[in-house]
């Protein structure tokens, strides 16, 4: 009995003396940085691709990320159920850096189209 109540007084103590203190400070919102991009999208048809994302999406975002960062973008196309039983798939992915955006660009856009006609062909 002896142990128990010094165990609930030590756990009371410990439970007093562990909170925390209010913390006045501001947060600096300029300090935000993005880095290492990395994007993965799945999609099921050419539907899915063109409401998913836009081009126009990729340069907001490349706009708002600093110089020299890594960037990457894949696309998981998911395909029929094969006679196996096993689900067919196909994937497409692009790297890049930040210090060339228009190249990432123009790949996300020739990604973009290759996974749109993957599915066209598959009609």
């Amino acid at each position: 009995m002896k142990n128990l109540i010094t165990l609930i007084t030590l756990f009371m103590a410990t439970a007093i003396f562990a909170q925390s203190k209010d913390l006045n400070g501001k947060v600096k919102l300029d300090d935000v940085k993005i880095e290492n991009v990395s994007i993965s999208v799945e999609v099921d048809s050419a539907e899915d691709i063109e409401s998913t994302f836009s081009i126009k999406d990729f340069e907001e975002l490349l706009d708002i990320t600093e110089k020299g960062e890594e960037l990457s973008f894949k696309i998981k196309c998911n395909g029929k159920t094969m006679s196996n039983g096993v689900k067919s798939s196909m994937s497409y992915e692009i790297k890049g850096n930040t210090n060339d955006k228009k190249e990432f660009l123009k790949n996300i856009k020739k990604l973009r189209k290759a996974a749109i006609k993957y599915y066209k062909s598959k009609e």
